[in-house]
């Protein structure tokens, strides 16, 4: 499975349902969500400053990720970024990579 990290903000629509639901009350939801997709929840934090949470979920694939982030955003409740977590293997595979490239006006 693929890791994915969610964060982002409340509108102030989202941030009346958190009020009204509570933290476990959204954790329930999310966990819900992935569990939906075949994926699990590996963590979900809550945080001062631009950001209001983070959640950290496995999933199978990319457009199941694609599926949530278009979903929670379409709601308008929320603020949301995806971000790809890869393992350092994945990177270590990456850097054994040849690529050809040409950087512009090289």
């Amino acid at each position: 499975m693929a890791k994915y990290l969610f964060s982002g903000s409340y509108t102030t629509q989202g941030v009346k349902g958190l009020l009204k639901d509570g933290g476990s009350g959204r954790k329930a939801a999310v966990e819900a969500l992935v569990k939906g997709l075949g994926g699990s929840l590996e963590a979900m934090y809550y945080a001062f400053g631009s950001d209001d949470f983070f959640i950290i979920v496995n999933l199978p694939d990319h457009a199941s990720a694609s599926a949530i982030s278009l979903t929670v955003a379409a709601s308008g409740a929320v603020n949301v970024k995806t971000t790809v977590l890869m393992p350092v293997e994945e990177i270590d595979a990456a850097v054994q990579k040849t690529v050809n490239y040409r950087p512009p006006g090289g």
